[in-house]
Order: C-alpha cells, then sequence, then structure tokens
C-alpha cells in the first residue's frame, strides 16, 4: 500500500511535522529470500517486487530462479503462510531432488530471518516516507533491499536475532 508507516520524530516544540498523503490503494508486494553459502558463510539477499499479491505459482517461479544460483539444491526454510504450503507442493514435484523444505513454526515471525529484513525496511528506511506514486515506492524499496543486500554485518544480523548462529 501507499500508506506511510508512521513513526516517531523529533522536531522543535510546537512544530509539530505534518505527513499529507490521501487515502490510496494501489499495491506493492514483495518476496525475498536469504541465502547462506554452507562453505564460504557468505550471505545474500535475493526478491522481487510486483504489483499484485504472491500467488503459490509466482513462489514457484521465485524459488526456481534461485536454481541459476545455486544449482546444486537447496534447503528451503518457509513460515506456513497458505501460499509456501500451496507453493512447497508443486515444488517437491517439480523438483524433486533439488530442493529440501523445512517448516518454521506455525506463527513464528521472531525466528523468521527474512521477516527482519523487511522490518528494517518499512520502520527503519522508509519510516514517514510518502510516495506520490507506485513507481517511487518501488523505487525506494529496491534501494532499500539493495542497501541491506550489501551489508553482510546487517544480514548475519538478521540471524541472529532469530536465534540461528552462523
Amino acid at each position: 500500500m501507499l500508506q506511510p508507516v508512521v513513526r516517531r520524530t523529533w522536531a522543535p516544540r510546537g512544530d509539530t511535522p505534518l505527513q499529507y498523503r490521501w487515502e490510496r490503494h494501489d499495491r506493492l508486494s514483495g518476496i525475498s529470500g536469504l541465502t547462506v553459502s554452507p562453505k564460504r558463510r557468505h550471505l545474500d539477499l535475493y526478491y522481487t517486487l510486483q504489483e499484485h499479491n504472491f500467488q503459490a505459482k509466482e513462489v514457484e517461479t521465485f524459488v526456481g530462479e534461485l536454481f541459476q544460483h545455486f544449482p546444486h539444491g537447496i534447503i528451503l526454510v518457509l513460515d506456513r503462510w497458505s501460499v509456501h504450503l500451496s507453493a512447497a507442493a508443486q515444488l517437491r514435484r517439480r523438483f524433486p531432488r533439488q530442493v529440501r523444505i523445512e517448516w518454521l513454526p506455525s506463527y513464528a515471525p521472531e525466528l523468521n530471518p527474512d521477516e527482519q529484513v523487511w522490518n528494517r525496511t518499512k520502520y527503519a528506511d522508509l519510516a514517514n516516507f510518502c510516495p506520490e506514486n507506485l513507481p517511487e515506492l518501488t523505487q525506494a524499496v529496491r534501494d532499500s533491499l539493495e542497501h541491506t543486500k550489501s551489508q553482510q554485518p546487517l544480514l548475519r544480523s538478521f540471524f541472529e536475532y532469530g536465534g540461528f548462529g552462523l
């Protein structure tokens, strides 16, 4: 949505900051995956954005594109979102030897390192940001994700927050 995440901010006394926006119903959806190279322990972030909600077929396509980077296969750790459940069945059929799926508990966003990527994007990088249109929002989200992707210590902290030692 094009509605900003409103966060507290500092301002001079008596000079309350104002955000001017209007009710918009455009949508920007994103999917991302944090990867760990098993030998080098190098972390990376892959993502894609689109203007409608993700369906199982699009999750399957995203995972299929990861095989370009990991041709020997991947271990996919998913939460139990209904789209992930549907996509998992198709992935097992389509890539039976290249994908192994592990599940996070039913509702445990604090265990999912990928949730920290989106928390940082929404609540830190884009807090109080009021885009004029969808292309402006898309570019801001891309810039945020690319900045996050370039920081190995930050990516590592997402795993540490979830209790995964690397």
